[in-house]
């Protein structure tokens, strides 16, 4: 298996990451509240876009790829923020299971 090989230097790009909470709302439902839990420095890479018509809108969607050295805890359903620009996150892989950065496919939301 060859070893995944990231110059440091690529990982300059500043980002938020979120997680979600419920909060009451007073009327019985919940509100989603997202709380920073991290500042990390990760590679941003986009991989594809789509646009969708349909039900008399358009829909756009821009996939990226986020590389950063490997932390516990972040998972699908967080998020990246960056400046406003929402990244939630789909998929998490170790690309050589090395153990030293972690991928992670994820779709902007409101492109």
């Amino acid at each position: 298996m060859a070893v995944l090989f990231i110059d440091p230097g690529e990982l300059r790009t500043e980002l938020a990451l979120e997680t979600c909470t419920a909060t009451a709302d007073g009327l019985g439902g919940f509100a989603e509240t997202w709380v920073e839990t991290a500042t990390l420095f990760a590679r941003i890479e986009p991989v594809s876009a789509e646009n969708v018509y349909g039900a008399g809108q358009t829909l756009e969607s821009v996939t990226h790829r986020i590389t950063l050295r490997r932390r516990e805890g972040v998972v699908s359903g967080m998020r990246f923020n960056r400046n406003g620009r929402i990244f939630m996150i789909l998929t998490v892989h170790d690309p050589d299971e090395s153990g030293r950065y972690l991928v992670y496919k994820v779709k902007e939301k409101g492109a």
